[in-house]
């Protein structure tokens, strides 16, 4: 695939994932602000923003025409990655180093929308390949 498709793909993405994520991101601070504790608010809208984003991605950002659910699974697989990278963050950061949760939860949202991008690219949404059928048998 062409560095052009890449940043074709890439931008498709990053416009999913911007208007997602400014969206959570307030809800994130709305529910911390009534005293939803922050992790519980964050794993909220984490599933929510997984649901979400699925299809937008699939359909339009990557364009891919492989089945829904192998896709789903290793499209879920990947944010159940991100989600423990972001919960360990918040652990580690805000619980353990005192560092504000709005900032945390700032920067962990553009790390992992690079990391899920390239999993995304490379795994869930991979080409799919069309193996050959042999009526008569493999061939000589």
């Amino acid at each position: 695939m062409s560095s052009q498709a890449t940043l074709g793909q890439f931008v498709r993405y990053a416009t999913v994932g911007l208007v997602s994520n400014v969206v959570l991101y307030l809800a994130y601070l709305a529910l911390t602000a009534t005293g939803v504790g922050a992790k519980l608010a964050m794993s909220l809208l984490y599933l929510l923003g997984v649901v979400q984003t699925f299809i937008f991605n699939k359909r339009w950002s990557f364009r891919h025409g492989g089945m829904h659910g192998p896709a789903f699974v290793r499209y879920c697989v990947s944010y159940l990655a991100g989600y423990l990278i972001n919960l360990v963050a918040l652990m580690v950061l805000v619980d353990r180093m005192g560092y504000p949760h709005q900032l945390v939860q700032g920067v962990a949202i553009v790390v992992l929308a690079i990391l899920l991008f390239l999993m995304q690219k490379f795994w869930v949404f991979r080409p799919t390949s069309v193996s050959p059928s042999y009526t008569t048998g493999p061939p000589p």
